[in-house]
């Protein structure tokens, strides 16, 4: 079975044409930026406010664990049935939400007290101390709702091939339609193989973006929850 595996991943015409490897694989790693990027574009926001106020913070406990307990497959057909093509990528957004939401939420609220006392004593209104002291600190957890939510839709992007709009779950479909086992293990391999990377890219863009003091208390003292307001 793995020579079969191997045959196949390394075979010039199984990577070549719309159907072949470097096509679906770009098609699904667009479809997982798409939806995390669209996911980052509400959830942050939404997360800094709850965050920094304080309101709404049992909403985002009862959204994620409500968005978590959605079947993926079920999503994607019911909003194949409102939104037509765009419903994997609509159904991707919407899972990607709840980790982001989470990991953003948790950062700004993880801040130590006395850090963000300091900054108030310094005289920063309510939006300096977030944008100049809560959102630096908080990149670390942020970043690991990204990452988190990047590894969950890589791996559940194979879904959006059963409403037709390709990536690597097309060849798996047709490897299991066919019975081409090594097709259908090629594929999985590529996508475990896909996230990983991708994974490792935005730790990289993680170090890149976070202070480097930052970087240096969290690992020096850990993370802390903090209670106050």
């Amino acid at each position: 079975m793995i020579t079969e595996i191997l045959a196949w991943l390394t075979d010039p015409a199984n990577w070549r044409g719309e159907g072949g490897i470097l096509v679906q694989t770009w098609l699904h790693l667009l479809y997982s930026l798409l939806a995390v990027g669209a996911a980052v574009l509400v959830a942050v926001p939404l997360g800094l406010y709850i965050g920094h106020t304080g309101r709404g913070s049992v909403f985002v406990v009862g959204f994620s664990n409500a968005m978590r307990a959605l079947p993926t497959l079920g999503l994607v057909i019911l909003l194949a049935m409102v939104f037509r093509g765009s419903a994997a990528l609509a159904a991707l957004v919407v899972l990607a939400i709840p980790a982001v939401l989470s990991g953003t939420y948790s950062g700004v609220r993880a801040v130590p007290a006395h850090t963000v006392d300091a900054a108030r004593g310094m005289g920063m209104t309510s939006g300096q101390r977030l944008w100049k002291v809560e959102l630096p600190n908080a990149l670390p957890l942020l970043m690991g709702g990204v990452r988190n939510a990047m590894l969950q839709v890589m791996a559940t992007t194979a879904v959006a091939a059963y409403v037709g709009l390709g990536g690597l779950g097309q060849i798996l479909i047709s490897g299991q339609q066919t019975g081409a086992y090594e097709r259908m293990a090629g594929a999985a391999i590529l996508i475990a193989l896909l996230a990983v990377l991708t994974d490792l890219a935005l730790a990289g863009f993680t170090r890149l973006l976070v202070p480097r003091g930052v970087l240096l208390a969290a690992a020096k003292s850990g993370t802390r929850s903090r209670w106050r307001r």
